[in-house]
């Protein structure tokens, strides 16, 4: 491998799984609380370890059946969730892909209890961290090294706060390049074991905001997100590097403000988690429709959730339901909810950075001697820089600019002279052959676009040239000895319509204005209206004419001719037969005016359009 194709710089790349992940979904069924009976009589059943049934609510002698992933009943433990749904998702981070396990519900199903659990019996998040933790001492070895980090933030009424740092300040979420999302300004702590995890995630999870209800006595009053980073570094060349991300979400849950009595800030905090919630479900109905906009970035929760849903995660959500009638409802939008989405279909990768080799190659005397003193590769000095033609060469240099291919020759020159002075200098013009391809690509797409500009110049041309051919030859009079002039082109603020005078055949006279003061042209953009000091008239005799036949018609018309004319009906045509009929004959078109209920304003109107009318019958 020859230095112009090594990797300058970081190269990112990403290597696509076997084959896209659905999301997967399990239900879990909290314990009954109550006396079972009435309202605290249950409506959930299972079937078997995969389906449950729910009364219908229309027809309770009815029930409805589900079929999921996985359905723990009643009487199933932490251990039983997190070996049969979780600890399977987990063994993706050390092949560098995303996972995400999201526990979903309504308020006082289970959720905190599923991802935090008691000291007796814990929950998902500390079973995840204390295994991932494990996997990563087990494989790590010469060929892979791991570190663990963590992160952990809450979204408060659509705020992201840091609770390993905690402050009243809102941190964005962003997408990098990558379209990997991230939020810049989030604390992340390594941790090496499972006391350096507790030492950290215990105080914050006192930071959570929580508060009491009428439905449960530590509600959670926020959605609470653990991150936590697997890294891998290749122990050899090309010493790749892989980052995966664990997102375990404990959502708040959906509240009917008419149980809770939720008042003040915690029905705003209530209204917050709704809406955000909601947000969650317009996200998997557009992914299972397959519409063009997902509405990821209406809510904090689905912006920050974005890889786990449609992305590039393998995820699992855990849907918490109550088994009693009084939550009925909320079970079932719960239910519905699990069933759409686990048609959510991701697409997981594993990204790879791979770093420059050069940086990464180890050198014997770089402890004891400057940049200067290190010795290229075995590959460079066993592998001369091939010798390529010159790029003039390969180029057509007649068919380029005139500029481009003198610029290009002395870039030409300019190698030759570093060739000679013995520097080893890559060559300027001696690039990759990928790069070169693509210049010559370039060019050869310039090249047609200038050809089919010519062809289309041509065929512009042969088309004028033709229609002159095509044109009748100028009449000249017979009598006319003058000798002809020569046409001199003038710009087009300058070409004046010549006057013409009465005899000659036409319609309308321009003339030049008598007196008054010639104005000048303000601006270039008055370059195409008409001079000012010229003005357009009709010919005098045919205006003459024209009157004299409107006038006849006026006198001598009856009722029926009149209607005739424009701007004459019925009603105006019997009028000017009775005007006529008491005052005699109009002596001049202007008269008309006379004539009751016709205005000045209408008799102006009526002359000027019966007179070009007119005077085009005329001609």
């Amino acid at each position: 491998m020859t230095t112009h194709q090594r990797l300058s710089r970081t190269d990112f790349r990403r290597v696509p799984a076997n084959a896209p992940a659905r999301v997967r979904v399990c239900v879990r069924l909290r314990p009954g609380v109550g006396t079972g009976q009435g309202q605290d009589a249950p409506c959930v059943r299972g079937v078997d370890s995969h389906s449950l049934e729910i009364l219908n609510w229309r027809n309770e002698m009815e029930t409805m059946k589900y079929h999921f992933d996985a359905f723990y009943d009643d009487t199933s433990t932490q251990h039983d969730v997190y070996m049969g749904s979780v600890k399977p998702v987990l063994r993706y981070l050390l092949e560098g892909q995303n996972a995400s396990i999201l526990a979903y519900g309504p308020t006082g199903a289970g959720k905190t209890h599923t991802m935090l659990g008691s000291p007796d019996q814990p929950g998902v998040i500390p079973r995840a961290v204390r295994d991932v933790l494990q996997m990563t001492r087990d494989a790590s070895g010469d060929e892979w090294k791991y570190s663990v980090s963590m992160s952990y933030l809450e979204i408060y009424q659509e705020k992201v706060l840091d609770l390993l740092e905690p402050s009243s300040h809102d941190l964005p979420i962003r997408e990098d390049q990558k379209h990997q999302i991230l939020v810049p300004g989030l604390t992340q702590r390594e941790i090496t074991s499972f006391s350096d995890f507790e030492s950290h995630f215990l105080p914050a999870s006192c930071n959570r905001t929580v508060a009491s209800t009428q439905l449960n006595q530590r509600s959670s009053r926020s959605h609470a997100v653990l991150l936590v980073w697997v890294s891998q570094t290749q122990g050899w060349p090309p010493y790749a590097r892989r980052a995966a991300k664990l997102c375990l979400i404990d959502l708040a849950g959906s509240e009917d403000n008419r149980r809770t009595g939720n008042k003040g800030l915690r029905l705003k905090e209530s209204g917050a988690i709704n809406t955000s919630l909601f947000v969650l479900s317009k996200v998997v109905d557009a992914l299972n429709q397959g519409l063009p906009r997902v509405p990821y970035r209406d809510s904090k929760l689905t912006r920050l959730l974005q890889d786990s849903l449609g992305g590039s995660a393998h995820s699992l959500i855990i849907a918490n339901i109550a088994p009693e009638k009084r939550y009925y409802f909320d079970t079932l939008t719960s239910l519905n909810f699990a069933a759409k989405s686990k048609k959510v279909i991701n697409k997981p990768f594993t990204q790879e950075t791979l770093p420059d080799v050069a940086s990464k190659r180890p050198s014997a005397s770089s402890s004891d001697a400057g940049p200067e003193a290190k010795r290229p590769c075995p590959e460079e000095e066993q592998q001369p820089l091939v010798e390529e033609k010159p790029l003039s060469s390969l180029l057509p240099l007649e068919n380029l600019e005139p500029a481009l291919a003198e610029r290009l020759l002395r870039l030409e020159a300019l190698e030759k002279q570093q060739a000679g002075s013995g520097s080893r200098v890559v060559p300027i013009l001696n690039t990759p052959r990928r790069e070169r391809l693509g210049l010559l690509k370039q060019l050869e797409e310039t090249r047609r676009e200038l050809m089919s500009l010519k062809e289309k110049q041509l065929e512009i041309e042969a088309k004028v040239l033709q229609d002159k051919e095509c044109a009748p030859a100028p009449r000249v009079p017979a009598k006319s000895a003058r000798p002809r002039k020569q046409a001199v082109v003038l710009p087009f603020q300058q070409v004046l319509t010549p006057e013409k005078s009465q005899e000659e055949d036409g319609i309308i006279v321009i003339s030049r204005k008598k007196g008054g003061r010639k104005r000048k042209t303000a601006s270039p953009s008055a370059e195409n209206e008409a001079p000012l000091e010229w003005e357009v008239a009709v010919r005098p005799d045919l205006l003459a004419r024209s009157k004299e036949n409107i006038l006849a018609l006026l006198n001598t018309g009856s009722v029926k001719a009149l209607m005739g004319l424009h701007q004459i009906g019925k009603k105006k045509a019997q009028l000017i037969v009775d005007w006529r009929c008491h005052h005699g004959s109009f002596k001049k078109v202007e008269d008309l005016e006379k004539v009751e209920g016709v205005s000045a304003k209408q008799a102006a109107s009526f002359l000027k359009v019966n007179i070009l009318s007119s005077i085009g019958n005329l001609e």
